[in-house]
């Protein structure tokens, strides 16, 4: 844990790639959402995670090969990456893949984003985070926003619950995955454990794929589907899962929130452009509870104690 600045002493400037990573973030992971709907209009869920996945996990470790000079693992950390790979990766992007292509993307971006809430909420039992009172009013407000964009849909038993309760297992995911990777200590550079991880995870897909699903023609691929999958190769499955972790060790939990929180903005909006989706009552609603929540989790108790962690 960091010291406070002394009194009278200067805080340093952050760094200015740091912010530019973060607008990389928020701009290339919101606009994921619509490119996953349409591969997946085209694609079957397992080929589509195993493509992505592995792309993602190739293009790190080669990243990290140049980079570093090494993609090396410590065997006492090939447990633990294998274990934050299932939740973190495995089932975040199964979950996700499944809920995006059974409800409109920019809903399916916003309940995606209340993982830090339950990431706050892991994090109290399995690294002693205090259980506060803004983490307690984070979980209401989000709960809220999932009732605001599930409960039209559950009173008629329509297909959109199915689609949100992937979302919802997806974000859990993730975030018990984002604590499990913050409880172990890593040596190895970001780019290495992440690609790793991504590698851990696309095996199983795989796996699964090669015996559930028949293989793809990609020679069929829409020029549409081709270009959302070149899109979501090299920013989202690359860029913004390097970056995200990169962001996290280089700023202050309150900036780096910020950034989160303009993700399903972003979502829902580029959703709107790219597919047409509606954006009614129901999804900004929904948007403006999720969003409280986050900021209620992580960017209020930052700025409340005055040194930019919770």
């Amino acid at each position: 844990m960091s010291q406070a600045p002394a009194s009278g002493t200067r805080p340093q400037p952050l760094p200015a790639a740091g912010f530019f990573l973060l607008a990389g973030v928020t701009l290339f992971w919101g606009a994921n959402w619509p490119g996953m709907k349409i591969a997946l209009s085209e694609l079957p869920v397992w080929w589509f995670r195993t493509m992505s996945v592995g792309f993602g996990a190739a293009g790190l470790l080669i990243i990290a090969r140049v980079t570093h000079g090494t993609i090396r693992i410590p065997a006492r950390e090939i447990g633990p990456l294998v274990l934050c790979a299932m939740f973190a990766f495995l089932g975040w992007h199964i979950f996700a893949a499944y809920g995006v292509s059974q409800m409109p993307a920019g809903r399916a971006s916003i309940i995606a984003f209340t993982m830090p809430v339950w990431a706050s909420i892991f994090g109290s039992f399995l690294i002693g985070e205090p259980f506060t009172k803004p983490k307690v009013i984070g979980l209401l407000l989000g709960l809220a926003g999932l009732a605001v964009l599930m409960g039209e849909d559950l009173l008629v038993f329509g297909s959109a619950p199915v689609g949100a309760m992937f979302m919802l297992l997806a974000a859990i995911s993730w975030g018990f995955g984002t604590v499990l990777f913050k409880r172990f200590t890593w040596t190895a550079p970001v780019a290495t454990v992440v690609g790793w991880q991504l590698f851990a995870a696309v095996v199983p897909i795989a796996v699964v794929a090669l015996v559930t699903e028949p293989m793809p023609d990609l020679t069929q691929l829409s020029l549409k589907a081709i270009l959302a999958l070149a899109y979501l190769f090299a920013l989202p499955m690359v860029f913004c899962q390097w970056a995200y972790f990169k962001v996290v060790s280089i700023f202050p939990a309150a900036i780096a929130a910020m950034g989160t929180l303009a993700v399903p903005i972003v979502g829902v909006y580029s959703s709107a452009l790219i597919l047409g989706e509606p954006v009614g009552w129901q999804e900004l609603t929904a948007l403006v509870l999720i969003c409280s929540a986050l900021a209620s989790v992580l960017v209020v108790p930052a700025l409340l104690n005055g040194r930019g962690r919770t």
